[in-house]
């Protein structure tokens, strides 16, 4: 069976859209269409209802589901295995945001290869959606995200919190940064505490969903933005970024998603290396903030907004 059409469908199924699916698979709607075609007649059985509304299971379609990721899944385990190249016997898929590969997952990576030499690692790159649809398909088996989203046969741990704190490219006050602040979207929690108490600059004329990337951007123009701590110290340290005094800062969770299939030495290995990287983070994170609080009126730090922890992972 092409593994092509198998995935297709999944990707029906998990977006509810022929069109949303021809956008995520880089295809065109009819290709699409054409596959599931082929699919449905290979199986004897309509797959899909078709509406304005979009595309909707039917039963023998999500009868075939179960089977559907099984097959990539098995797939997926043989052609990582089948392409471990010479002196490696293990392979581990990881995906991340690309706010989360600097100073968590390549040092991840580094204290993993240290602890398992003959482990061979893929690494991947993607929004949420994207790792936890590789996760469920078995392509990653271990993804770093700020969002994850509850599946069966996942389990989602939070590592930390990202402290996101408001960083300039030159000294200056709360007063000072209304004409020159890019605001980073990092979600509706922030979005909304920041709509509440920072008024002050929510016209900023510049709105950016890049996450940590952000910072080089704002780093080399007369900007500010709120920015990952830990992402952003070597900035700091060496003068090309400037804590803003008395500015709240925003804790923002970091969860790794394991699938639970993983084999028992290779989680035993990364769970030990994502908790040596976790205690430098905390550390780099904390020196940032006594930092800030150091700069600041009363040598406090306030809290943006009511944080609560991800509900689904309590």
């Amino acid at each position: 069976m092409d593994i092509t059409l198998i995935r297709t469908f999944l990707e029906v199924a998990a977006s509810g859209s022929f069109v949303n699916a021809s956008e995520r698979l880089l295809v065109t709607q009819s290709a699409v269409s054409l596959r599931v075609a082929r699919l449905e007649e290979s199986l004897g059985k309509q797959l899909f209802m078709r509406s304005k509304a979009g595309a909707e299971l039917t039963p023998a379609g999500r009868e075939f589901e179960r089977y559907a990721l099984s097959l990539i899944k098995i797939w997926e385990e043989a052609r990582q295995q089948v392409g471990v190249p010479e002196g490696f016997n293990k392979s581990l898929s990881i995906g991340a945001q690309y706010s989360l590969w600097p100073r968590l997952g390549f040092p991840w990576i580094d204290l993993m290869q240290d602890s398992m030499p003959t482990l061979n690692i893929r690494a991947e790159l993607g929004m949420p959606d994207r790792i936890m649809r590789f996760l469920v398909e078995g392509i990653v088996q271990i993804g770093l995200m700020y969002s994850p989203q509850l599946r069966p046969g996942l389990t989602a741990r939070k590592i930390l919190d990202e402290e996101l704190v408001l960083a300039a490219s030159w000294q200056a006050s709360l007063d000072d940064i209304s004409d020159h602040y890019v605001f980073v979207d990092w979600g509706p929690e922030f979005v909304h505490a920041h709509a509440l108490e920072m008024s002050q600059l929510t016209n900023s004329g510049m709105t950016m969903s890049l996450g940590a990337l952000a910072a080089d951007y704002v780093r080399v123009r007369k900007a500010a933005a709120y920015l990952p701590a830990r992402y952003i110290k070597r900035y700091l340290d060496r003068g090309e970024l400037h804590l803003v005094p008395d500015a709240p800062i925003f804790p923002y969770p970091v969860w790794s998603v394991w699938r639970d299939d993983l084999e028992d030495d290779i989680r035993a290995v990364a769970e030990s290396a994502l908790v040596a990287i976790q205690s430098q983070i905390d550390g780099d994170q904390n020196a940032v903030i006594v930092e800030l609080a150091q700069i600041s009126e009363g040598e406090s730090v306030e809290v943006l907004g009511k944080y609560d922890e991800f509900p689904n992972y309590k």
